[in-house]
This record gives structure tokens, sequence and C-alpha cells, in this order.
């Protein structure tokens, strides 16, 4: 979900020699007598800064706007885009709750070594998702702000056409102190991706597990306590294709039924007979949009409180979340008003750099009507409000699909039962859930042979 911060400033004009031999570099620096910078000193940096302000507020990060000031506490430090810009110069993005209940994702610039770093600038980039600004790369590799109205759709989020990378998926096990079990989610090609070279580097032999309902492509291992620690990395090529509405016709009535967390019916019945109104009797692609606009409208995108499960009753009453409360609520108020509509997941490609991490997982939603899927990315649409017309029929193609569907069942499955839906590793150390920590970075090529 995430495409514009500032972790490009790893290559701003003081790391332009960066293809140099990094000997050289270190002997500089040496020279220089700066310390080497690695990002958990960014990290360490930019808490000890908002926790002094924190403690001197009384409780709150205070921060003044033009129009009130805002009282703030700390979310999460986006670790992916803790940047060192060159002698003692760091970048570090964080996310900020307001007593409001509103999302701020504060861009912080700080001056000095590990131990003793200090902010030195300021600015508020986004609420509840949405930026104020973008970011521009200069052909001397600087970087500037750019206002959004005058941005181009590549900074905004969006390839078209065709994207090709390679996705590496990282997962660090966790201390295992009994036999242990993990599924990951590995993509599959379609018409639309094409998936190659894929390598699975495990300290244990995995197997497939089957699901038999989507179709999905799950590896599957059994772990001890010797595993813990070790990582799992997946890495494989991928070749994606801008999304458009297509012709399909498999098993569009099973896409009519309710989930366990999207329900059917009742309130989503009385809800999306409400948006929808009048425009019922214009046909269903405008039904769907009606419910696609009414979510741009309400909804804020708030990583905060119960989110990330795709609970669509809690979507309509919070009105907040990420991309899976958006879609969840989208498809149960479109298969409540007899729309078929179904859901995906995968991660998001940064269309403004070309290397590095990526922040967590995407997702999205597709509704049918008039003979064809429609694809649609109504948190996105909610962020950049330009692109509503856009994200309404398409998906750019800087994206990678890991799997489809909701309660997914698979054979070896966990004790659990069935999954929600499956973007991270699903683990279990006996019969309780586990979460390793997993992180998802790419490499994009030119290679047409990628």
């Amino acid at each position: 979900m995430n495409y514009f911060k500032a972790l490009m400033f790893l290559i701003l004009t003081l790391s332009i020699g960066c293809k140099s031999d990094n000997k050289e570099k270190d002997s500089d620096l040496a020279s220089m007598d700066v310390p080497l910078v690695v990002t958990a000193d960014i990290e360490e940096g930019i808490k000890a800064n908002i926790a002094q302000k924190v403690e001197e507020g009384g409780g709150y990060f205070h921060l003044q706007t033009e129009e009130e000031e805002l009282r703030l506490q700390l979310v999460r430090v986006h670790t992916e885009y803790l940047s060192n810009l060159g002698p003692r110069r760091h970048f570090a993005c964080v996310d900020l709750a307001d007593v409001s209940g509103d999302v701020y994702d504060v861009d912080f610039f700080l001056e000095g070594d590990p131990g003793n770093m200090q902010v030195t600038e300021t600015t508020l980039h986004k609420l509840n998702g949405k930026p104020f600004y973008t970011w521009k790369q200069r052909k001397d590799k600087t970087w500037y702000r750019l206002p959004l109205e005058t941005a181009s759709n590549d900074l905004l989020g969006i390839i078209e056409g065709e994207d090709r990378f390679q996705f590496r998926y990282e997962v660090t096990l966790p201390e295992i102190t009994e036999n242990a079990k993990i599924w990951i989610p590995i993509p599959q090609s379609d018409t639309w991706q094409t998936i190659g070279n894929v390598k699975i580097n495990a300290p244990v032999v995995y197997q497939y597990a089957k699901e038999s309902t989507y179709g999905n492509k799950v590896a599957f291992m059994a772990l001890t306590p010797a595993e813990s620690g070790e990582k799992i990395v997946l890495e494989y090529n991928v070749v994606r294709k801008e999304k458009n509405p297509y012709e399909d016709d498999s098993f569009v009535a099973d896409y009519l039924n309710p989930s366990l967390l999207m329900p059917v019916g009742d309130r989503f019945q009385v809800l999306a007979d409400s948006i929808i109104g009048v425009r019922g009797a214009e046909g269903e692609i405008m039904k769907a949009r009606a419910l696609y606009d009414y979510i741009i409208d309400n909804m804020k995108y708030i990583k905060a409180g119960t989110y990330g499960t795709g609970d669509a009753n809690y979507a309509c009453d919070a009105l907040t979340g990420n991309c899976t409360e958006f879609h969840s609520l989208f498809i149960s108020l479109a298969r409540s008003a007899g729309i078929p509509a179904r859901f995906a997941v995968g991660a998001g490609i940064p269309s403004d750099r070309n290397e590095g991490g990526i922040d967590g997982y995407h997702c999205w939603a597709e509704f049918y009507a008039e003979g064809k899927w429609w694809p649609v990315d109504i948190s996105e649409a909610n962020k950049y409000t330009a692109l509503a017309t856009y994200y309404f029929g398409r998906h750019p193609a800087n994206r990678v699909e890991f799997t489809k569907g909701r309660d997914l069942v698979l054979d070896p499955g966990p004790s659990g039962g069935s999954i929600n839906f499956m973007a991270y590793p699903v683990m279990e150390i006996g019969n309780t859930p586990a979460f390793p920590k997993t992180f998802f970075s790419f490499q994009r090529s030119a290679d047409p042979d990628n």
C-alpha cells in the first residue's frame, strides 16, 4: 500500500558514489571521523527524539499545523524507509496517531551520530493514508517534494503496460519450543502475471499443501526446535501486465456466497440498497460504482484499532482500516446487491524506485458485470482521488498476486481450521499460532528474459 517514501534518499547527492568500491567509501568515512550508521541506529535515534518530545509534552508529541495543534502518539516507525543520506544525515518516516483518531504519516530528517541524533526537519506527509505531496528525482539523483496536482501517474503509484522485477519473500522463524508447521504462499502464473525461476531456500524439506477451492499454491514445512531463528527465503521473477476488465465465467455464482468475515444480506443488504437507490435501474456497473464511491467517500485509511483482518462488520462500523477492510466491505455490499465479487492479495511494487523494501502486503477486489470481471482498488483510490476513475476497472502492472479468495482450506492444514486470507506465512508451534517476522523486497529488471 504505500509507494511514496523517501527511501530513495539512499541515492541522494551525497551517495552518488554508490557504485564505487565499498572499501574506498569506508576509508573516506574513516578519514572524516564519521561512524558508520545502520538503520537500527536511525530507528533508535528517531524513537529517542519522539520519546523526549512526548515526555516534554505531557504524554503527547505536539505538532503545530496551520489549523491546529496536534497531540500525537507513536504508532510505528517505517523501518523499510529508514535511510542514511550521507555523513551524519538521516531520514525516518513515522506513523503518529492524533487524539482525534486521525493517523499522520510524518517525515523526519535527522543529523548526528549513533546515540546522538537530532531532528532538523519535520513535515506531515500523509493524513489517513492520503499524501499532501510526493517525491520526484532530479537528473543529479537528488529528490524534491512535488505537489500532487503536478505529479504524474508513476509518482502516484501506477506503472501502466508491463512491469518486470525479482521479488524476495523472507521469513525469519521465531523460537520453536516443540514441533511446528508453517505454510507460505507462492504466486502462480496466469493471464496477467508470469512467475519464473522460483527458488526456495529453506532449512528443511518442503512440500505443497493442497488448496482446491481457488487453486492457490502453498509451500508446507514441518519444523523442529533446531530450526529456531533460521530463515526461509523465496525468490522469483515476475512479469506483470496491467489488468483491465476481462472475460472469465468460471464459478461466477460462487462469488455471491458469504465468507466468515464477509457476510451477505441483513445490514449489508439494507446499506447496499440505500447506497444504490435509483441507480439500480442503470445496470450492474453503475450499481458497483455507487458502492465504490460510497466507500471512497466514507472510509478512512487508518492502520489503528482492529484492522487488517478483513472483517466487513468492523469496517461497516468503524469506517476505518487498511486495504482488507476497504475491499471486504465492498465485497459484502456487492454480493448483497447481487453482484459477484472476489478478493485477492499480494504486494504492491513501488513505482518511484527500482529496488528496496516493501511496506507489507496489499489486497484488491474484482466484481462481475456485463460478462466481465472488473478490477477495483478502492483503498488506493481513497488515497489518490484523482485516480478514482483509473482504479475502477484497472490494476496497475506494478504488483504481484500471491493468493485468491478467503477462508482457505489446506491439506495438510493448520489445526485452527480455514485461513482467513494468505499474504504472510501461517505458522503453528504445537497447536498455538506463531507469527514469524516477514520482509518483502524487490529489484526491478529491464531484462526481457526476466
